[in-house]
């Protein structure tokens, strides 16, 4: 179990997204047992199968909610089922890529892209956090939410720009939300990995050997876990990708330096 942040008591119940394979199942499993976990995918069998795995191995109590994050009846189901298990974990995992020429990929499977990496997120936040800080006040318990970006979010990738693209925009609002909430019992993660051992490639069209540096799904999850809490923005590389880290903790000062700035001028507008 990955969960042991100094400053966090482990979640009472979870929402993870994309949960049926890769990243998204090493979160589930990587959750202490006494976390009740809400995992959503598209693949019911997958989902179905980790669920009966779980509560198997670990005695936890598990809900699959099998769903499309893209389709609004999905989003609304998904919620729900997060509000009902009153949540004070949300990992928004879910997501998807089209690997080539941007011209030589249809234009569905790029507006697909943007609909379940930025909409679904969006959707997800501006329907489940407010509840989540309420009850994170009144339990005097940090509520937390992970957003998954990409180091491809830091720099243009060709062939992936789309993908890329969607990945900026999560960490810029993940930065920026996380910067507007600094003063409530909540803590937002943008976690930015690099290659990792999934079928995002298989599934993203890419043909190419496995990438050197890739790391394995349940290092990415347990090192997500223990920065919740501690940072802003974390760039997850094996590789020589990790010298941007700076560059993501000069981010996550910027943006908390703005909302200072901002939020004074605007209280000295109200004298």
């Amino acid at each position: 179990m990955a969960y042991c942040s100094a400053r966090r008591k482990p979640p009472r119940a979870a929402l993870i997204t994309g949960a049926s394979r890769g990243i998204g199942k090493a979160f589930a499993q990587a959750l202490p047992p006494a976390t009740h976990l809400v995992l959503t995918a598209r693949s019911g069998p997958d989902l179905d199968a980790l669920r009966a795995s779980l509560e198997s191995d670990a005695g936890r109590t598990v809900t699959a909610v099998d769903a499309d994050l893209a389709d609004p009846a999905g989003l609304e189901k998904v919620c729900q089922a997060a509000n009902e298990a009153e949540i004070d974990l949300l990992i928004a995992n879910a997501g998807m890529g089209v690997y080539g020429r941007f011209l030589d990929r249809p234009a569905g499977k790029h507006r697909a892209t943007v609909d379940l990496n930025i909409n679904a997120v969006l959707g997800l936040l501006h329907s489940i956090l407010p509840d989540m800080v309420v009850r994170a006040r009144e339990n005097r318990r940090r509520a937390g939410v992970i957003v998954m970006g990409s180091s491809a979010g830091f720099v243009p990738v060709p062939n992936l720009a789309t993908y890329a693209a969607t990945k900026a925009f999560l960490l810029s609002f993940s930065e920026a939300l996380s910067a507007e909430l600094a003063t409530e019992p909540v803590d937002i993660l943008c976690a930015c990995p690099g290659a990792t051992r999934t079928g995002f490639g298989r599934s993203a069209g890419f043909q190419g050997d496995q990438l050197p540096f890739a790391m394995e799904p349940g290092d990415v999850a347990r090192k997500a876990l223990r920065a919740l809490g501690r940072r802003r923005t974390l760039l997850i590389e094996s590789g020589p990708g990790k010298l941007l880290q700076p560059a993501a903790d000069a981010r996550s000062l910027f943006a908390g330096l703005l909302r200072r700035s901002l939020d004074g001028a605007t209280a000295a507008r109200r004298r």
